[in-house]
């Protein structure tokens, strides 16, 4: 690589990684207690165990849905559906969504044993720990603008490991791969450090980036397929009146399961929600496999006859955001895998907060990044002082 290339690259790392190594820091910082936020939540008493069942029930017991509902709605009779779901893996408890309208975004959440049809509790939606590291990590606290922003963050790192990629073979070229020069400065150590973890990390770092960076426009992808599918999907109804009574949930629960038997409820939207049309429910059948679980299949039920009306697997671009979700977090592969993603997230931050120190150390005359380059061409068998190099050690 010729010095002008290197400077080339050396400056697209450096200003790629300066704008975004504290967001990045403040990202791997939030999402480090949200790869465990099912254990975290339960340790601080905000998780719902399903309650253990009456004597001589069986397990397989299943209440009937509907009056799975009247318990949820007894406690908030003013409220209408929005939302019920289950947990992957676990249909032990249905979780109940009400608000004063279809789209009330000050909701209530109840869990209702899915055995007995008994409310075991009424979940905490707002004010608990992980839900402010959780905003704080997807939007900081902004909606919209914010995961924009962010994804532009996202983009902006991806840009940094490709170019410091680029950096690393000439940098490497004349030492042992993991070599960590101890007997030079603090300096010159945290450099090799941070190029080590920084190459250890790479596949991590890029996978990572890559899918927060498309969960960050998991509401734009939502609209455009409310506005492009669903919208065919529930063309036909365009313009009939919207129906006052609905028939049972636990007849269009029936009717998706009859056309899905090998797949299980993801969650299920009521009439005027954004999931659906004002005339159907919107059933969201999921895999039981552990990456599956996470792929959902929208069956459309006419809330009034219970009859099954459409239903077509999600485009590339959904089934995309939707794969994209359990890999950010590491949270599909069980305990072993949620801590292996904790270990790379804190080797992340090394990468990061090292890349910051050694950016400080330098200066403002003199920047990391044609420190970089310099190490870069020296290694590589080119004269320093064709990239401006200062002292590289």
């Amino acid at each position: 690589m010729t010095p002008i290339a290197i400077r080339r690259w050396a400056w697209i790392h450096k200003w790629s990684s300066l704008v975004c190594t504290v967001f990045m820091l403040l990202l791997c910082l939030t999402g480090l207690p949200l790869i465990f936020h099912h254990e975290i939540d339960h340790l601080l008493g905000n998780g719902i165990e399903a309650p253990q069942l009456p004597a001589g029930m069986a397990a397989s017991t299943r209440a009937n849905v509907d009056d799975v509902l009247a318990a949820g709605r007894a406690l908030y009779p003013g409220k209408v559906m929005m939302y019920m779901s289950q947990e992957a893996g676990d249909d032990r408890i249905w979780n109940l969504t009400l608000g004063d309208t279809p789209t009330d975004i000050n909701y209530k959440s109840i869990a209702v044993d899915a055995r007995t049809g008994k409310v075991i509790a009424e979940a905490k939606t707002e004010g608990t720990l992980m839900t402010f590291i959780f905003r704080l990590h997807t939007d900081l606290f902004i909606g919209l603008p914010g995961l924009l922003f962010l994804g532009f963050m996202g983009l902006l790192l991806l840009v940094a490991i490709v170019s410091g990629v680029v950096l690393y073979a000439p940098f490497m070229r004349k030492l042992e791969f993991g070599t960590v020069r101890r007997e030079r400065t603090p300096r010159t150590k945290w450099l090799d450090l941070h190029n080590l973890l920084g190459i250890v990390t790479l596949v991590w770092a890029l996978v990572v980036g890559a899918t927060g960076m498309i969960n960050t426009w998991a509401e734009l992808l939502l609209k455009y397929w409310q506005v492009t599918e669903m919208a065919d999907m529930v063309a036909p109804y365009k313009n009939l009146p919207v129906p006052t009574v609905l028939t049972s949930m636990q007849k269009s629960l029936d009717a998706a399961q009859k056309l899905e038997p090998s797949m299980s409820f993801g969650f299920i939207a009521w009439p005027g929600t954004p999931f659906t049309s004002p005339h159907h429910y919107g059933v969201f059948m999921r895999g039981k496999e552990a990456l599956t679980s996470r792929l959902y299949k929208p069956v459309l039920v006419d809330a009034q006859t219970a009859k099954v009306t459409d239903s077509r697997s999600l485009p590339w671009y959904l089934t995309g955001l939707l794969i994209s979700q359990p890999l950010h977090f590491g949270d599909y592969g069980g305990v072993l895998m949620q801590i292996l993603w904790a270990l790379l997230d804190i080797a992340t931050i090394i990468v990061l907060g090292s890349g910051l120190y050694l950016w400080l150390k330098r200066g403002a005359r003199v920047v990391a990044g044609n420190d970089i380059a310099a190490e870069a061409a020296a290694n590589s068998g080119l004269k320093p002082a064709l990239v401006r190099s200062g002292d590289a050690s």
